[in-house]
């Protein structure tokens, strides 16, 4: 049984259930062990009153580290309802990594007050993120890690070790006096070592490591091929500045996915599923603007062959075919660009020649789909002549489709806006255009 599947299952009883019934359901769930992803999940599935009372019944402890798992908007939908006196007590059990994951969306005054309410501690690793952008692996990292000096005795390291107050770690960094990391070590290697074993003759090879300024699908890059779970992160001059580890790598890729399938329809991956009304009006409804340029474009298209079109009845009920084969064939090679650029892929050096290459499927499969859509049309309207202008219009469109969907993202990358977020909407304008205007201008020419 997939998540989705367990997602359901336990929300399903939840929404059918009185008042009173939710909330001891609820508390069941939560004490056989939910977990605080599973948690929030649930949480988002349901209005905003009835998230905020089942929120409420957690316990405090678990409280922000459940809001951490939800998307921004679901969140602040939560810290909205709360007193003053609630918002306090939430905003002080944060810690500098839940605060960076909230700032983004927190308005000023209260990221300000949570601020104010940080121990020294934690502000102080907080005021480290923020040194990095959070495009950089830097402004991320988990800055509490195990370290030690790599030129002390085993027996030196297990005192030290005995005075951290935290669980017992798997893995150990070495650093030297200026804290330069100097490598990794397996907490069980300590441990059978005989204590006069110096910590250096235990380190790992091949330890992969990330300078603070790499970007964020530089780090998930590292951890697919590290071969520990985690990967030091180093500062200037190799300074050891924190760990990220295979959660931060799954979290990441996830909410990058999120982010790519919700832009293509003007979407937020962080825009709650009961977003209000008016709110979730108006952000739908530029790009329902949007979309009304672009579709009055190709109605403009259309119009210049109104003549051809009234004479030819059979034009008006291909031209939905035309435009679908040019659409799916952009957008196969549209996605396949997306990926690829997100993989830092394509290069200055190889765009050439996989455009020529999209194009050499393009033309193929133009070629054979415009004599399988052609000889069928021919036969549905017994004409040759309306066989051939489908088949020439199926052509050109599904070729041109191929040269727009490479060209388009890398034009879209040029000028610093996301080919997920645009690439669709200009895609589908120009297949629909184009493929039009091959359609109806043949047949203007070859049936009047």
């Amino acid at each position: 049984m997939n998540e989705h599947q367990d997602m359901s299952q336990l929300i399903a009883p939840l929404l059918k259930a009185d008042e009173y019934s939710q909330l001891a359901l609820w508390n069941d769930m939560v004490d056989q062990g939910l977990d605080y992803k599973s948690i929030a999940v649930v949480l988002e599935a349901f209005p905003v009153e009835q998230r905020v009372r089942l929120w409420r019944n957690l316990s405090i402890e678990s409280h922000v580290s459940v809001l951490t798992e939800m998307r921004a908007a679901a969140r602040m939908s939560i810290l909205n309802a709360l007193s003053e006196t609630e918002l306090k007590l939430t905003l002080k059990r944060l810690d500098n990594l839940a605060l960076l994951e909230w700032a983004d969306s927190l308005p000023d005054e209260i990221v300000n007050e949570a601020m104010r309410l940080l121990s020294r501690e934690e502000l102080e690793l907080y005021d480290r993120a923020i040194e990095y952008n959070d495009q950089h692996i830097g402004h991320w990292v988990e800055q509490k890690v195990f370290t030690l000096p790599f030129g002390i005795s085993v027996r030196r390291a297990k005192v030290l070790l005995d005075t951290y107050q935290f669980d017992t770690p798997k893995y150990v960094y070495l650093i030297n006096r200026t804290k330069q990391f100097k490598g990794l070590v397996l907490y069980s290697d300590i441990v059978r070592a005989t204590d006069n074993t110096l910590l250096k003759g235990l380190k790992r090879g091949q330890v992969t490591t990330l300078d603070a300024h790499q970007s964020l699908a530089d780090a998930v890059d590292a951890i697919e091929h590290s071969d520990y779970p985690v990967v030091p992160v180093l500062g200037s001059d190799s300074k050891l500045i924190g760990h990220v580890d295979w959660r931060f790598a799954l979290s990441t890729q996830r909410e990058q996915y999120e982010a790519r399938l919700m832009a293509g329809t003007g979407l937020d991956e962080n825009d709650d599923l009961f977003a209000p009304i008016l709110k979730g009006t108006k952000k739908r409804g530029l790009w329902l603007g949007i979309n009304l340029l672009t579709a009055i474009l190709a109605s403009i298209t259309i119009g210049l062959f109104e003549d051809v079109i009234t004479q030819v009845v059979a034009l008006a009920v291909l031209m939905p075919i035309v435009a679908s084969m040019g659409g799916i064939a952009g957008s196969q090679t549209l996605t396949l660009m997306i990926r690829g650029m997100a993989l830092n892929q394509v290069t200055a050096g190889n765009r050439w020649a996989l455009l020529r290459n999209e194009l050499g499927i393009g033309s193929i499969n133009g070629v054979i789909w415009s004599v399988i859509i052609g000889g069928l049309a021919g036969l549905w309207f017994s004409s040759l002549m309306i066989g051939c202008t489908i088949a020439l219009a199926i052509l050109v469109n599904m070729a041109t489709a191929a040269f727009f969907g490479v060209t388009i993202p890398i034009l879209l990358h040029k000028l610093k806006l996301d080919p997920a977020l645009a690439g669709s909407v200009i895609l589908t304008t120009m297949t629909d255009v184009i493929g039009f205007f091959a359609f109806l201008g043949t047949a203007s020419l070859v049936m009047l």
